[in-house]
């Protein structure tokens, strides 16, 4: 009984965890205002009829706070990564030279900001109703292995312990919105 609580406390951590690696994903989508190859991850190219996502046919860098590179590997690429760049709708103006592709990040204005902020927030919210939904999963199994003949005792100590768990992660997911929202705000 007493192994079965512990993983059922394992796998509600590790469900926590996606949640909270998923937000970090998000938000690094979501641009603060300094070019970030991060910004283009969800672009996706048709190479040769596939939809195959921009990191594979090409190499993306950031040379400075205003503008991102894109070096396609194969130079007939380029008409297709701006095409796709373009339909992403990010809001950007790729321009290539024949050989790289320059995307000029424009500077936030305050309205777009806000939206920013906006959008931080729900992934944050979308972030905490995860962790609400393992919480109760969790606290589901240990009551059936209350009814299965865990002591009430430990039943409670381990519903304590998930609600450890999810405080935690809940502070986890305000201290990521907090980095990102400061991020999008300063100017």
């Amino acid at each position: 009984m007493k192994e079965e609580a512990d993983f059922i406390v394992e796998t509600t951590t590790e469900r926590m965890n996606k949640a909270i690696e998923h937000l970090e994903n998000e938000l690094r989508g979501i641009r603060a205002g300094k070019a970030s190859p991060s910004m283009l991850m969800s672009v996706m190219v048709d190479y040769y009829g596939t939809l195959t996502p921009l990191q594979q046919v090409s190499s993306i860098g950031a040379p400075d706070a205003r503008t991102i590179t894109i070096q396609p590997w194969e130079k007939t690429m380029i008409p297709t990564i701006e095409k796709a760049i373009m339909a992403a709708n990010l809001g950007f103006n790729p321009q290539n030279n024949g050989e790289i592709i320059r995307v000029v990040v424009p500077a936030l204005t305050e309205e777009r900001r806000k939206q920013l902020v906006k959008q931080v927030k729900n992934e944050g919210e979308n972030a905490r109703v995860s962790l609400r939904n393992a919480r109760r999963d969790g606290n589901e199994e240990i009551k059936k292995l209350q009814k299965g003949g865990l002591a009430e005792d430990l039943a409670k100590d381990y519903e304590a312990e998930i609600q450890k768990l999810t405080d935690s992660f809940s502070k986890k997911v305000d201290e990521l919105l907090a980095r990102k929202e400061h991020d999008i705000l300063t100017v």
